[in-house]
């Protein structure tokens, strides 16, 4: 699917604009997202009854927490849970534009932290919209901290803490299913394919947290982000396992990929060891990663993984 494809390729973190509005819109707005509670750093929406959703996890932990009532729209990529896809579209996370999300006429936006692009995001802010920007961190705390955002933001703080304590204790018991294994598997996250060069995940990706989560290593060092590798780096990561989304396009067929001569001389290229997993499932750091982080495992390590 081209809009997780694009979300990891540009892993580009949103830019805070500066806001121009008159003075007195601009205090509107800011009172809207600082009553009780904004001394801890986190905003709440006055009116909660039109939320617009930018961003698959967050959709996600709208509806763990049961508050699906409140939203009026979502984006490309909140494609889960199922009822989700009857909210209308405003447009995929990274390429939003002010009308689409403006023309569902939300009382709130509700956006994860990477969406954009910037001058859009600018024009969002400075409108009387109030706009809750949630951070993205690719880890178990990380996780907590969206639920915990978006509960404050929807007023159901009491909630979030609840589903919060549920996927710590889901999260922790996925990472230590893992602990004992001392012979880690090492990984290559394969994003795409373009023109015979590897695309492949670095640190500070959602790719390589996953990696880390599920008892791996990732194969590649010394960069963030997403980027086309060399022949020679592919061979001296030698990966044992290639990773890749199912749903991202273009798609890269089993013989396309074995068939690339730097991939060929890994260790994972001679087993032909490739795991294909939905995209959203895999790299959304929400409700579903603890199931996700067993999955990879036992694709990792099969019955080593313990229960």
């Amino acid at each position: 699917m081209r809009s997780f494809l694009n979300m990891l390729a540009l892993s580009l973190p949103a830019v805070r604009g500066s806001i121009l509005a008159p003075m007195i819109g601009l205090s509107l707005a800011f009172a809207a997202l600082q009553p009780a509670g904004a001394a801890e750093g986190i905003a709440v929406f006055s009116d909660r009854s039109k939320i617009a959703a930018i961003g698959g996890s967050i959709t996600e932990i709208v509806y763990a927490l049961g508050e699906e009532k409140r939203l009026v729209a979502r984006d490309s990529t909140s494609n889960y849970p199922k009822a989700a896809l009857d909210l209308p579209d405003v447009g995929y996370m990274r390429a939003l534009s002010p009308e689409g999300v403006l023309s569902v006429n939300p009382t709130g936006i509700l956006a994860l932290h990477g969406s954009g692009p910037r001058e859009a995001v600018d024009v969002l802010k400075k409108t009387s919209i109030p706009f809750i920007e949630v951070p993205e961190h690719y880890s178990h705390e990380g996780i907590l901290e969206k639920v915990r955002i978006v509960g404050k933001a929807l007023g159901v703080d009491a909630k979030a803490e609840v589903l919060a304590k549920e996927l710590d204790a889901k999260l922790t018991a996925a990472e230590r299913r893992t602990a004992s294994i001392k012979e880690r598997k090492r990984v290559l996250f394969v994003l795409s394919i373009q023109g015979g060069k590897i695309l492949a995940a670095g640190s500070d990706t959602a790719a390589d947290g996953m990696v880390r989560l599920a008892g791996g290593v990732n194969a590649i060092e010394g960069f963030s982000g997403y980027k086309q590798l060399s022949d020679e780096a592919i061979i001296t990561a030698g990966p044992d396992v290639i990773l890749m989304m199912s749903n991202a396009g273009p798609p890269v067929s089993d013989d396309e990929l074995f068939g690339n001569p730097s991939i060929a001389s890994t260790p994972a290229g001679a087993a032909r060891k490739l795991i294909r997993i939905d995209g959203g499932y895999l790299l959304g750091f929400g409700p579903r990663t603890a199931d996700a982080i067993h999955d990879l495992a036992v694709s990792f390590y099969g019955a080593q993984v313990t229960d």
